[in-house]
């Protein structure tokens, strides 16, 4: 754990990591506190009409060991088992579970159509699938093209080819001898969110839940302390979800709360946190987007609230501050090496537009990859994380080639890429200006999207905005906006003109967008980022027709 000392700098200096040779997630998790604490709580689980059932971490462990026994039975050593469910206490018990038979976990989100999923159960190998009906459904028009998928358990009984879950969890001992795994064997399987090209599966070791800790404590201002539970709307296929919130927050024998919306508000969230006394939260930075919208009377308090994803602008911040009583800490990784920068207002205050520190335990820098060189203060380059790391991926699955690109020597070290820009502040904090593919070049400038969106979202009839380049047969490219409307908002040139102005009064006058578009619908991923890809090639399509 992080010990707290009066500076970021300090804390960093006297932390270390304490990693052990032999070392188990799903043990680390659950088998521990069953051990020592069986009747505290571990997972609180809401169904979609508000009703909650508690489980223990003996009920989390007996229910894990009776899976991991009835799996042992098709499953061996270094197989994948996807889990294909939303938040509920089987989605926790299938992880446990997974990770104590040493066999690869593979997170999958129930949004996923069957291109997608087939493109991961493919590309993985995946022996065995545990969802709902709903993914039972769907996987059984896909078995034909699975040929190395021998078995599929539903939760909500025996359909189509699926087993029954619990009948077949049911039938056995709820003892089980966790396989023996060292820290640095394979357990998760997460695949990228694939805005650019085809998704890769990044490969984690079971090291990854402690090389996440120090981020997770950072940004909940020194995560656990007493009375601490713990919500994500963010879906436990993501990363942001399983390794940020769930996982994390077993380690420390803190409650998660799992919540199924029917449809996630901003009035389902505030209620839950209310009427569960949810006190710390990782709230994506489009769930805050939607939550501003319709801001409650009284102030919610919470402990502490994190996010990630995408940058906060100071609006967010100061929303955030009234609402909750807290300063949200922004943090940054992704799915091959996350939460590696944070800000933790515990310690340091805010810097809206900046995300924060490199956390403690990982060396960040940035680094000129064209040249070889670190970059100075200020100097904009790729953010790089020093190797190896503990919270490092091991490799793309079935992708040496990808796996070789995503690394560079500097000075005879290895450090690897991002893929995102981003430069050295003179506080000591990393700045983010953008994805490499997302960087507009524009009549000699480099504009990165995130301010503009940010600057974008300051004015009220903007509910959610995308920027990318349109390419300019002058500049280059301009840069293009495209808006989803607020409620009450209807799209028009004199609207468009007045966002536009909005920002070039805000900001540098060669960044405002010289291109308003509404839309009704923004293109995201399942994770809640913005495709910009997907509005690129709009804005290409655009200025294809304009010739």
């Amino acid at each position: 754990m992080l010990e707290r000392e009066a500076t970021i700098s300090q804390t960093r200096d006297r932390f270390h990591w304490v990693i052990p040779d032999d070392y188990n997630v799903g043990v680390d998790v659950c088998d521990k506190h069953a051990e020592t604490t069986p009747t505290n709580c571990a997972i609180i689980d809401i169904d979609a009409d508000g009703h909650a059932s508690e489980y223990s971490f003996q009920a989390l462990k007996d229910a894990s060991n009776r899976l991991a026994n009835a799996l042992s039975d098709t499953t061996t050593t270094g197989d994948r088992v996807a889990v294909l469910l939303p938040q509920s206490f089987e989605t926790a018990v299938a992880h446990v579970a997974i990770t104590k038979m040493g066999c690869i976990s593979l997170p999958l989100f129930t949004l996923f159509g069957p291109e997608a999923l087939l493109h991961r159960l493919r590309d993985s190998g995946a022996s065995t699938v545990i969802t709902n009906a709903h993914g039972a459904s769907v996987i059984a028009d896909l078995r034909t093209q699975l040929p190395g998928l021998v078995r599929v358990l539903c939760v909500d009984g025996a359909i189509d080819e699926a087993q029954d879950y619990h009948a077949v969890c049911a039938e056995q001992a709820s003892d089980f001898t966790p396989h023996p795994t060292k820290a640095d064997d394979p357990a998760i399987l997460i695949y990228t969110s694939g805005t650019t090209g085809a998704p890769k599966g990044a490969l984690h070791a079971h090291r990854v839940l402690l090389g996440h800790l120090p981020g997770v404590e950072m940004s909940h201002d020194f995560f656990p302390q007493p009375g601490d539970k713990i919500w994500t709307p963010a879906d436990w296929a993501w990363i942001g979800g399983l390794l940020d919130v769930l996982l994390p927050a077993l380690h420390h024998g803190v409650p998660v709360v799992a919540c199924r919306f029917r449809k996630f508000t901003a009035k389902a969230a505030f209620d839950l946190i209310r009427n569960h006394g949810i006190q710390n939260a990782f709230l994506p930075p489009t769930a805050l987007k939607l939550m501003r919208l319709d801001t409650p009377d009284t102030l919610v308090p919470m402990r502490s609230v994190a996010s990630g994803g995408e940058t906060l602008g100071k609006e967010l911040i100061a929303w955030g501050q009234q609402v909750f009583g807290t300063t949200i800490n922004e943090f940054y990784g992704q799915t091959e090496c996350n939460m590696i920068v944070s800000s933790c207002a515990a310690l340091e205050p805010a810097e809206p537009g900046v995300m924060g520190f490199a956390v403690p335990g990982h060396r960040i820098d940035v680094i000129d990859d064209e040249n070889g060189t670190f970059c100075g203060i200020d100097q904009e380059g790729s953010i790089a994380v020093r190797a190896p790391d503990p919270v490092m991926f091991l490799r793309y699955w079935n992708n040496p080639d990808a796996t070789a690109q995503k690394f560079i020597k500097v000075d005879g070290q290895d450090w690897l890429l991002t893929g995102d820009k981003g430069c050295k502040t003179p506080t000591g904090r990393i700045q983010f200006i953008g994805r490499d593919d997302d960087i507009i070049s524009s009549g000699g400038y480099r504009i990165g999207p995130a301010e503009i969106e940010d600057c974008l979202l300051t004015h009220p009839a903007v509910q959610l905005a995308g920027v990318v380049g349109k390419p300019d047969a002058i500049r280059g490219s301009i840069v293009a906006a495209y808006i989803q409307l607020a409620s009450g908002f209807d799209g028009s040139d004199n609207l468009a003109n007045e966002i536009a102005e909005h920002v070039k009064s805000r900001l540098a006058a060669y960044e405002f967008p010289r291109v308003v578009r509404f839309i009704d619908d923004m293109p995201m991923t399942t994770t809640g980022k913005i495709i910009r890809a997907d509005l690129r090639a709009r804005a290409e399509k655009e200025a294809e027709d304009e010739q």
